[in-house]
């Protein structure tokens, strides 16, 4: 009985060792257990990132070669440390402080120890790699933007950081990913997907070839290539305007709600973030807490709207019947509740119907219109929430589920906002400022961008996107399928003529452009800031909205300039002009080019921390830019509206 006991022992013991091999042999030699077995090296092979097109075809972004320098820990052997930092053009610390830190990701994975050698760099080392164990070459591709402008547009790639490799298995140490703009926004399309090689060793660590003959080895695939919606000469025609000046411009195609151009002022040139010099660039444009290089003002400014909003009021007060085109209200320079006064710029005793209150942009008109549509219903409580949900209709208040990296809901208040300083209920004068786009109304450029656009076409707007084209993929429903505000079409006719009579003879009447039916509206914002943690007034901003033409239009766009005076000084001269150059190609306003060109903001930036006292608005002379930068700006004008063969 034991023998036999002992003979079943043995049988058992023998088929669980024959099972256990057959098992290791045949199911578990599989991709991802060869990611575990310290015999295999896994060498990644990147494909090259698809290219960036701008809505005309013209190249944005390309790739370049790159070369990293990779380190395994575990199999690193002792080295001449001082001609290898030689050879990277390293420091010893640096070495040490890198390779503790491969050490602790993983002995046994690689690591980038070095990354953007150059082509000389690289030829140089490649020659000596065999000296140094545990180190080798990995070739990949950086980004080469062929133009300087667009930086806040196409964004850049850096490495990853643990919490991205943490989230998402594909990246690993030294990968790279799309960090701002059209590259993080598209990251999956544009990156491809990493190939792999798995090389065999054998017990001295020496390659030995593919194991099993390329078997489980996958070749790359290369990113797709993407067009966006941005044309690049209006683009860098944008920029050179804004230049020595702070805020944000959006252009919009209002039958598509394609972004013609995205201007994030002050901006810098994308290619100081490719290569070695990333890190030390980025973190100068990172540390710059007064310009804000990195603050995309277009999709991330918040601001109070100001008299552009008004419009909105207009619009709003027709749907709601409580005021009619015609009907008149008086207006004595201002708009007077209890004991306070609403300064207006209108002529003593003007009487405005809606096309002149937009036209003359009085105060006394739109502070009526507004109390009328919060009593309407006789409790403001109520009416609040019915004004709020027609505001947020236009996208304003909320986000706009686009397909940009960065953005703000600004803000629309409802009942709820003000349940907290009002608990039990409030007048209409309580929050009267909303009536001219203050008081607690705060949108970004591109909000206020989709809101003209929505006016443009008479009641309906399409999502805000950059995207225009992606290789083998159509567009998503969100991009095309237009939304709808709750304004009815009939009543957008009395505000576009007013929009337009801004320009006819209103307050934008010296900005008019020959043959071009533009209707805008201006906006002058106060602009107050906390210095020493005492609320200080500083220079109003100046704000300006526009569509052309009055008929199929073919632009929408919001401007804002900070600290810019009132909204036709500065920023109806970029509107105005920027609608000229996507309309007709070329400028005849060159006057307006010229004035642009040569002045700038920066004293008023500089006045807060000059630390000597100054006036608000107390001044109209504006610094004049140097003969040599004007004659600079003046060359690059000239390349930029050099006709393209």
């Amino acid at each position: 009985m034991r023998q036999l006991l002992l003979f079943i022992s043995v049988i058992a013991v023998g088929l669980l060792f024959v099972s256990r091999l057959f098992y290791l042999q045949i199911y578990s030699s599989n991709a991802h257990n060869l990611f575990e077995d310290n015999a295999i090296r896994k060498v990644y092979d990147y494909p090259k990132r698809g290219f960036v097109y701008d809505r005309n075809n013209e190249l944005l972004v390309a790739n370049q070669p790159s070369y990293d320098v990779m380190v395994i820990p575990r199999e690193v052997e002792p080295l001449d440390t001082l001609e290898f930092c030689s050879l990277l053009k390293i420091s010893k610390e640096r070495f040490v402080k890198t390779y503790d830190k491969c050490r602790r990701y993983s002995p046994r994975l690689p690591s980038v120890f070095v990354s953007h050698l150059s082509k000389e760099d690289y030829a140089v080392l490649q020659e000596k790699m065999r000296k140094f164990r545990g180190f080798y070459i990995q070739k990949r591709s950086l980004r080469n933007y062929e133009t300087t402008i667009g930086a806040n547009v196409l964004g850049d790639i850096g490495e990853v950081n643990n919490r991205i490799i943490e989230k998402d298995p594909y990246y690993k140490m030294g990968d790279l990913i799309g960090k701002q703009g059209v590259e993080a926004s598209y990251e999956k399309t544009l990156r491809g997907v990493k190939g792999i090689k798995f090389i065999q060793k054998d017990r001295f660590n020496r390659n030995i070839g593919p194991y099993k003959g390329g078997k489980f080895d996958t070749i790359p695939e290369q990113g797709k290539d993407i067009t966006i919606t941005i044309d690049a000469q209006l683009q860098a025609y944008g920029e050179l305007l804004m230049k020595n000046k702070r805020g944000g411009v959006i252009a919009l195609e209002p039958s598509s709600g394609e972004i013609l151009a995205m201007v994030a002022a002050p901006s810098y040139d994308p290619n100081i973030l490719v290569g070695r010099e990333r890190s030390k660039n980025f973190t100068k444009l990172h540390n710059d807490s007064i310009a804000k290089p990195l603050f995309n003002r277009s999709l991330q400014g918040v601001y109070e709207p100001g008299s552009p909003f008004k419009l909105m009021n207009a619009l709003i007060a027709l749907q709601e019947g409580v005021m009619s085109p015609n009907e008149t209200v008086t207006c004595y320079r201002g708009y007077r509740y209890g004991n306070r006064v609403m300064k207006c710029h209108c002529n003593y005793g003007t009487r405005n119907n809606m096309i002149g209150g937009i036209q003359r942009s009085c105060n006394a008109y739109f502070a009526t219109t507004y109390r009328k549509i919060l009593d309407k219903n006789g409790s403001a409580s109520d009416g609040i929430d019915v004004w709020s949900k027609h505001a947020k209709s236009f996208g304003l208040g909320q986000f706009l589920n686009n397909d940009l990296f960065v953005g703000q809901k600004g803000r629309i208040p409802d009942r709820a906002y003000y349940k907290h300083i009002y608990p039990k209920t409030f007048y209409s004068t309580y929050t009267i400022s909303n009536a001219i786009g203050q008081g607690e109304v705060a949108t970004t450029p591109i909000q206020l961008a989709n809101m003209v656009a929505a006016i443009a076409n008479r009641g309906y707007y399409y999502t805000p996107h950059i995207i225009k084209h992606i290789e083998g993929e159509t567009l998503p429903e969100q991009f095309t399928k237009p939304k709808h505000t709750t304004i009815d079409k009939r009543y957008f006719e009395p505000v576009i003529e007013g929009m337009y009579q801004v320009y006819k003879k209103g307050t934008a009447a010296s900005l008019q452009v020959k043959d071009i039916d533009i209707c805008g509206k201006t906006g002058t914002v106060e602009n107050f800031v906390k210095i020493d943690s005492v609320k200080t007034q500083l220079t109003d901003h100046s704000i300006f909205v526009a569509f052309a033409p009055k008929e199929n239009p073919k632009i929408a766009i919001a401007v804002f300039v900070e600290n810019g005076y009132w909204g036709s000084r500065f920023a109806g001269r970029v509107a105005s002009l920027m609608i000229e150059k996507h309309i007709k190609g070329y400028i005849t306003r060159t006057d307006l080019e010229e004035w642009l060109l040569k002045h700038s903001l920066e004293d008023e930036y500089a006045k807060p921390y000059s630390g000597k006292p100054f006036k608000i608005n107390g001044s109209t002379t504006l610094q004049i830019v140097e003969e040599k930068e004007y004659y600079q700006l003046k060359r690059e004008l000239k390349r930029i509206n050099k006709p393209k063969l």
